[in-house]
């Protein structure tokens, strides 16, 4: 899939939940913070409701997110980052995130400004190993 709309997905060999573990883990060597994970499946279920599996995390880095929300402080509505791990109509999984190039443009940053959060995707990536 491509980043056209500014979202880049990338397929999983593994189950949504197990994706969003690996990836915890990717970012938790490299000591970024997890500030949530929301499972929307399991959430829609205790609605009555039944979607594929849907899991949403949050996390970042202050340190790298705080400077770029200085020179953009709309990007605070993207910051901290998230990606998506879900489950297609064929059962595919899919792991989803915005390219950082898209946040660059959609807040008009500079190369150095988007720096610090630039290279999440290869982190991102990491867990589809």
């Amino acid at each position: 899939m491509d980043a056209e709309n500014g979202i880049i997905s990338k397929s999983s060999k593994y189950s949504v939940p197990d994706t969003i573990d690996r990836l915890e883990a990717v970012l938790r060597t490299k000591g970024i913070k997890i500030f949530a994970r929301v499972d929307q499946s399991g959430e829609a279920e205790k609605v009555e409701m039944k979607m594929p599996p849907t899991q949403l995390l949050i996390f970042g880095n202050p340190k790298a997110g705080t400077p770029v929300m200085l020179a953009a402080p709309t990007a605070a509505i993207d910051l901290p980052l998230k990606t998506l791990a879900w489950e297609d109509k064929d059962g595919k999984v899919w792991l989803s995130y915005n390219d950082p190039e898209y946040l660059k443009r959609r807040f008009a940053l500079i190369d150095d400004q988007i720096k610090p959060i630039a290279g999440s995707g290869s982190l991102i990536e990491q867990a589809l190993e």
